[in-house]
């Protein structure tokens, strides 16, 4: 099985996409639910289900040997994006978005760069929505195959390139965008705050002389300008 898994990574990626499109049945997406072992065969060290957590991020509830021994740790519940380099996530988010809310399918080309125990890796990975119980589209099932040496773990891929795919041939896909995974501000129910504006000038009461309010240049600055400024007010209301 491994040497399956080490010469033919297209070919596991093929079986992989017929056998989901064999749960299909009439239906744009298959279950979740329909989804067994047996019948994912010799691709099963490569292959795993994802769920939904949030907008362009999905873990691992299901996951092969495979991913096990490029990760050198158990991956269930990891976030899918662990393994890949940091500077790749953001991209991957976006078109992995797409995936649950076009819905439709992803590949993607990987490259794990050489270092020091560790020699260079390349890799691809198929992405497939599936249905959940309650019928939405939060589960995936796809496959990880590289080809090289593992070396020591943990691996982590670059994202080399990507490419969305319908669900049926011929039709159109959603074009990955940051703006699909980040969630938006919104204002809610509350007006928006009134801008503030600074009026030179107070209106007069009724009956009343006209005030000027006080600008910052009017305002004493020094103590002398302040001394002059200051009036002493009497009982008489003199000065």
């Amino acid at each position: 099985m491994a040497d399956y898994g080490r010469n033919q990574p297209a070919r596991i990626v093929q079986d992989l996409r017929c056998y989901w499109q064999s749960l299909r049945r009439g239906h744009a997406v298959p279950a979740r639910a329909d989804v067994e072992p047996h019948g994912i065969g010799r691709a099963l060290d490569h292959a795993f289900i994802l769920e939904r957590i949030a907008p362009g991020a999905a873990r691992f509830r299901l996951a092969g040997r495979h991913l096990i021994d490029l990760m050198g740790m158990e991956v269930r519940g990891m976030p899918i994006c662990a393994v890949l380099s940091p500077s790749s996530r953001g991209r991957f988010s976006d078109v992995l978005e797409t995936v649950f809310r076009a819905p439709q399918l992803a590949e993607f080309r990987l490259l794990a760069r050489a270092d020091y125990a560790r020699p260079e890796l390349t890799g691809r990975m198929l992405i497939m929505p599936l249905r959940s119980d309650l019928g939405d589209v939060t589960r995936a099932l796809g496959c990880l195959v590289s080809e090289g040496e593992p070396g020591a773990a943990p691996r982590r891929f670059d994202v080399e390139a990507d490419e969305v795919l319908p669900l049926f041939e011929g039709g159109t896909v959603m074009t990955p965008s940051p703006s699909l995974s980040v969630p938006r501000l919104r204002q809610g129910f509350g007006e928006r705050p009134a801008r503030f504006e600074r009026d030179p000038c107070r209106e007069a009461a009724p009956g009343k002389p006209f005030t000027p309010v006080p600008t910052p240049a009017d305002i004493p600055q020094t103590p002398a300008e302040r001394r002059a400024a200051f009036r002493v007010i009497t009982d008489n209301g003199a000065a």
